[in-house]
């Protein structure tokens, strides 16, 4: 059945937030909500100040334009539009958007009755965000410890911090991160390549079961965690990878200045070693 033939017998009253029935209608087939209209209020409001700062900046190419936080001498103190400002504006333009559609996702799922899981895990992306352009420098006293919004500005900037820490593969907290990405590519490309194989049998054979399915990675791995288990390993695995992606760029200048090979000092000084 195609999902436009049954998508009006899931458009009920009720579930919002705020707003009750004002906001409570849709544009097409997307509900809009009160938070619909926030998220598309902070969206061009932000987009229409990065238009602006570029077209104040000495270029329009897309590569090189550049809205920078103010200088680390305004610590967390407004700065004037074009020393920074801009970039204040703009962030808070971005934190606004971003709840607004994490909100505008629970007030959906309270209208289907459904669990509140994609909300949950969208709330993870913004935690990202957050640690990098308000919890980080709220932390070392300054905006301008956040990150520029530009593509070639951006780069720079985590080139910068990355060698400012000598060698940031070596921040444990960064390498637990890395692991869990990779990990959680492993997983769902297995689950997504099992579901692929089962569904596309050879020429004149039956499509295979769950059943099948399970039997395969008892058979690989000695354990299944079936069809519903696989989607919460795969979200605990991506919730868990940015969690420790937050951790380890918020450690970073607030409780540890030196670099990171340093840090694994303690594993060398162990009395084990004999010296």
């Amino acid at each position: 059945m195609a999902m436009l033939s049954f998508e009006r017998k899931y458009r009920v009253r009720g579930g919002t937030l705020i707003g009750g029935d004002l906001f409570d209608f849709w544009v097409g087939p997307f509900y809009v909500g009160f938070f619909g209209v926030t998220t598309a209020f902070f969206s061009l409001l932000g987009t229409t100040m990065l238009v602006w700062g570029a077209a104040m900046g000495p270029t329009w190419n897309l590569w090189q334009i550049n809205i920078a936080p103010p200088d680390l001498s305004y610590g967390l103190r407004m700065a004037p539009l074009m020393e920074g400002g801009l970039w204040q504006i703009v962030t808070v333009c971005a934190l606004g958007a971003f709840c607004s559609w994490a909100l505008r996702e629970v007030e959906i799922c309270r209208k289907l009755g459904m669990g509140l899981h994609v909300p949950f895990a969208f709330a993870f992306a913004i935690l990202a965000y957050v640690s990098l352009q308000v919890i980080r420098p709220v932390l070392l006293g300054a905006w301008g410890h956040a990150f520029p919004y530009g593509i070639y500005s951006h780069l720079d900037w985590v080139s910068n911090v990355a060698y400012q820490y000598l060698h940031f593969h070596y921040n444990p907290w960064h390498a637990i991160a890395a692991s869990l990405f990779f990990a959680t590519t492993l997983a769902l490309s297995m689950h997504g390549g099992l579901v692929l194989s089962a569904t596309n049998p050879k020429k004149g054979e039956i499509v295979k079961t769950p059943d099948h399915e399970d039997t395969f990675f008892r058979d690989l791995i000695g354990y299944s965690v079936g069809t519903l288990g696989i989607h919460r390993v795969g979200l605990l695995l991506a919730l868990s990878s940015v969690w420790f992606a937050a951790v380890c760029i918020v450690v970073s200048g607030p409780f540890w200045t030196g670099s990171w090979p340093e840090w694994w000092g303690w594993w060398l000084n162990m009395p084990i070693w004999g010296h």
